[in-house]
């Protein structure tokens, strides 16, 4: 792929994985939605890899949910929080 096709793929990718986190913050025992959330983290982590190595560096927001059960997000402290960001755990 091109580095054009590799970013619009990658655009895709995130804009799913923003919507499926909108919701897994309503629904955050649905495992159905959590799996689906990794799998698209996972993949565009793979199209990121592949940008990145035709296109250099790209900053972006990303991460598994560590719990196949639970939404997770949402328990972490919050960026503005003095414990954010300080822990491997919520």
């Amino acid at each position: 792929m091109d580095k054009e096709t590799l970013l619009i793929k990658l655009s895709e990718l995130d804009f799913m994985a923003v919507d499926l986190g909108l919701y897994l913050n309503t629904h955050p025992n649905c495992e159905e939605a959590i799996e689906e959330y990794n799998k698209i983290i996972r993949a565009a982590d793979t199209v990121r890899g592949k940008y990145e190595k035709v296109a250099g560096p790209m900053c972006s927001f990303r991460s598994i949910n560590r719990c196949d059960t639970q939404w997770q997000w949402s328990d972490c402290p919050w960026p503005w929080s003095k414990n954010f960001n300080y822990g491997e755990e919520c």
